[in-house]
């Protein structure tokens, strides 16, 4: 049954969503073709009308992801003109970021994978990270002040997560949030 360009177009946008979430919550290896169209309502066969193969969804909803995570980013730093950076890194390094995965950053979540996965993924990472320095730089910070306080955030949420619901997981995500994090 043919469907309309409308419908195939709301298709395709779901089937990215979808996968955008599921890749960070599980990886882009944790869930396969079938597992994922059956979570966006569509059939397997489906998938094969939008996509060329998984690698070409993996692109293209890393970068969806990616953009996703800079429009949310914006809408924070916009809340708190005074400090936005404050703002930001505040939302950012918290226990319901830590907590929440499948909608959090993709920096956190897939960054690790990205080095194995080509370059397509990788060069949609490097675009991705040099659009969330660019914000930080928006706000007032030098280029390699926004590169340093974007691997230190993601590095905390990264590491918080990796210790599960030890106290340690807590340290990690308030030393992040100092700004005498340097040691200095």
């Amino acid at each position: 049954m043919r469907v309309s360009r409308d419908v195939a177009e709301g298709n395709r946008k779901r089937v990215v969503e979808t996968a955008s979430r599921l890749f960070r919550e599980q990886g882009y290896d944790g869930i396969g073709i079938s597992g994922l169209m059956k979570v966006a309502g569509l059939t397997h066969g489906g998938f094969y009308k939008q996509f060329a193969d998984k690698q070409a969804l993996v692109v293209e909803a890393t970068r969806a992801a990616l953009a996703e995570n800079l429009r949310r980013w914006s809408k924070v730093m916009a809340r708190n003109g005074k400090d936005p950076v404050r703002a930001f890194r505040d939302f950012y390094v918290s226990r319901a970021h830590v907590d929440d995965p499948a909608d959090g950053c993709s920096l956190a979540t897939l960054a690790a994978e990205a080095a194995r996965q080509g370059p397509e993924v990788q060069s949609a990472f490097a675009g991705g990270i040099g659009a969330m320095a660019g914000q930080l730089q928006l706000a007032g910070l030098d280029r390699d002040a926004a590169l340093h306080q974007l691997s230190t955030m993601v590095g905390a949420v990264i590491l918080a997560r990796a210790v599960g619901e030890d106290p340690l997981a807590d340290e990690i995500l308030n030393a992040a949030r100092t700004d005498e994090g340097s040691g200095r």
